[in-house]
């Protein structure tokens, strides 16, 4: 089987975290993680270029074969949510500039693959990582949510490989 080597997201637009995990049938080995930073109270404009060539600079560093990125919640601050969708189109171009496939999941989905319950905290989370990749070293918040994003797509993507190859629709 060959080694797949897929880069997870947690978009933000002060902290975006990622993951790069690879994975060979279902061995799942950490590669590397972290968090690109926008800085500072600068237009959006800059923030948004800031973290652009950030995740470009991930993308060229690791050579990921496809990316996952989770996809975000509305909450009740409008201009927040705006922003936070300007961060997550940077997210989902980055990669598809690069010529990545992009695939989306739900902050429930992941928790649920990664814990087993959808609506695991935080910590449960972290706990889980260090069990499917001891070797991880994410030191934020961010970066553990984006090995997670990975996770799931590692888990998904096989699923629905092999409900191609049996003929079946995956869900």
């Amino acid at each position: 089987m060959p080694v797949i080597r897929i880069l997870g997201i947690d978009p933000g637009l002060r902290n975006m975290g990622w993951g790069v995990i690879d994975t060979e049938g279902s061995k799942l080995s950490f590669v590397a993680c972290g968090s690109i930073h926008s800085v500072g109270e600068d237009a959006l404009s800059e923030r948004l270029r800031q973290l652009y060539v950030g995740l470009q600079a991930v993308i060229e560093a690791h050579r990921p074969g496809e990316a996952a990125v989770e996809e975000t919640f509305v909450n009740r601050d409008p201009q927040g949510t705006l922003k936070l969708g300007q961060a997550r189109g940077i997210a989902l171009v980055v990669p598809a500039l690069a010529g990545l496939t992009v695939a989306e999941y739900s902050a429930n989905l992941v928790k649920k693959t990664v814990t087993g319950t959808g609506h695991a905290e935080k910590q449960q989370i972290g706990m889980m990582l260090k069990v499917l990749l001891p070797r991880s070293t994410a030191a934020s918040a961010d970066a553990a949510d984006a090995l997670a994003v990975a996770v799931t797509h590692a888990q998904h993507r096989a699923s629905q490989a092999l409900a191609a190859r049996l003929g079946l629709k995956a869900s």
